[in-house]
């Protein structure tokens, strides 16, 4: 039961609210922090789609649930980066400003708060209007990624910097660890670079194989050229992988070769 509520309103509800609550609670575990304002977690699990069909109703309007998480979202990207380049400017007296800022970038991107999110079940209990819910949207990584900056958001209002520094700490340990490497920068905007110094051209990338099946590891086959030649190949799920594949590759290969093209190709 959830001590926030009467008795018997509690025992009143559907046995699916119910399991959302107590899925809730779990969520408030596993964030590391029990909200003293309730209302900010619920603001926070409110997708657009489901504030928008309750402020259609003027009745509903009234109950505060016509607010999305849009705003939490904003503050908890902001808190988020924040506390995150904190820690690591603490961790890591000896890195200079670009690798700071390719570690800073591997927590907070899309894709890592995604899946964060994902494993810690948020998705099961956030609130989506009847067409978001029904097309998947408790599993879409952009739904994922903005509840899980408007939580950090809501937890900060609820209390401040501390708790979103212990949920920080705890989550992304190995990437904030004193010890830990420095994140690989990105082989297409180092290949660009070395290209662009020693052949005077951009790389370009062609598609070449797409097997069309969704969640195939190796659905897309890539290769990148420069002056007609092809420096690498990479195969991936998605195509922003699969370049980033052909990149690691073409930067792989002694300078030599990739500075050939300038003679006479």
């Amino acid at each position: 039961m959830n001590d926030r509520e009467p008795r018997g309103r509690a025992q009143d509800r559907a046995p699916d609210e119910a399991a959302r609550e107590a899925a809730v609670v779990e969520l408030e575990a596993a964030l590391g922090h029990r909200f003293a304002d309730a209302s900010l977690l619920d603001t926070a699990l409110r997708h657009a789609s489901y504030a928008h069909e309750r402020a259609r109703d003027a009745s509903d309007a009234a109950d505060g649930e016509a607010e999305s998480n849009e705003r939490l979202e904003f503050l908890g990207d902001a808190v988020l980066a924040l506390v995150v380049a904190e820690a690591l400017y603490a961790a890591k007296p000896d890195w200079r400003e670009g690798e700071l800022t390719r570690a800073l970038h591997s927590v907070v991107e899309g894709r890592s708060l995604a899946s964060l999110a994902a494993s810690l079940g948020v998705g099961d209990v956030m609130r989506l209007g009847r067409t978001e819910e029904s097309s998947g949207g408790a599993s879409k990584p952009k739904v994922l990624e903005d509840a899980m900056e408007a939580l950090i958001g809501a937890m900060y209002l609820d209390a401040g910097l501390d708790p979103v520094r212990r949920f920080v700490g705890d989550r992304f340990a190995e990437t904030l660890a004193v010890d830990a490497a420095p994140v690989e920068r990105d082989p297409k905007t180092e290949l660009q670079e070395r290209l662009m110094r020693d052949v005077g051209e951009f790389p370009s990338y062609r598609l070449t194989a797409d097997t069309g099946i969704e969640g195939d590891e190796a659905r897309f086959s890539v290769e990148v050229v420069s002056k007609g030649e092809v420096l690498g190949r990479g195969t991936d799920r998605t195509k922003r992988r699969a370049e980033k594949a052909a990149a690691r590759e073409a930067l792989a290969r002694p300078p030599e070769d990739v500075e050939a093209p300038r003679d006479g190709r």
